[in-house]
């Protein structure tokens, strides 16, 4: 496993990606690079609208970074990887220019995270910022980009057999490209305390 490196404190904006999905759904956020990848998990959750209801990990230069093993060993897959309370930004995406988030390991939501700028820390900005983002987070345990892709498919057409069921389960206020960002930064904001 490849050793941590140390660097001068910094401040990254990264831009997250809902991969495989058209159109694009994503986010750009500003971290503090001190934070854990736990507290990016957070930041992500809340950014893109997740429930948080699912496992996940972390891919970065070939290394896994992920919840530490549990007591019922449900990561024991003999696979190294690293405890992502304790693995911090700084020390693991130095010299990275972008790395993957994987959500749910049935719905498969991969997400891309391109680290777009490296700033100077600010030391009395929060640690988290969401900046801007474009289109719906899909709701959870539909079954993935192909199943979210169905989804609005039925829920655009009145003649689809299951138009109703699917109006009803997603809610008539349900629009796959809204946004709303004051609403998610204002929650991005209480998700990682100074």
């Amino acid at each position: 496993m490849n050793t941590p490196t140390t660097t001068q404190r910094e401040r990254l904006r990264l831009k997250i990606t809902l991969e495989r999905f058209r159109p694009a759904i994503w986010r750009r956020v500003e971290v503090d690079d001190d934070l854990s990848f736990e507290e990016l998990h957070r930041v992500i959750q809340v950014a893109m609208g997740w429930d948080d209801a699912h496992l996940h990990e972390f891919r970065v230069a070939g290394l896994r970074i992920r919840l530490p093993l549990d007591s019922d060993g449900m990561f024991d897959d003999d696979e190294p990887a690293l405890p992502e309370d304790t693995a911090t930004l700084a020390a693991w995406l130095s010299g990275q220019k972008k790395f993957r988030y994987w959500y749910d390991f049935g719905d498969d939501w991969w997400h891309s995270i391109a680290i777009e700028k490296r700033l100077p820390p600010h030391p009395a900005a929060p640690r988290a910022v969401l900046l801007a983002g474009k289109g719906a987070c899909p709701p959870e345990d539909c079954g993935g980009v192909y199943g979210y892709a169905d989804l609005i498919a039925t829920w655009s057409d009145p003649a689809a057999e299951e138009y109703e069921s699917v109006r009803e389960w997603l809610g008539d206020d349900f629009d796959p490209n809204a946004f709303d960002l004051a609403e998610h930064a204002r929650r991005v904001g209480y998700v990682i305390a100074r």
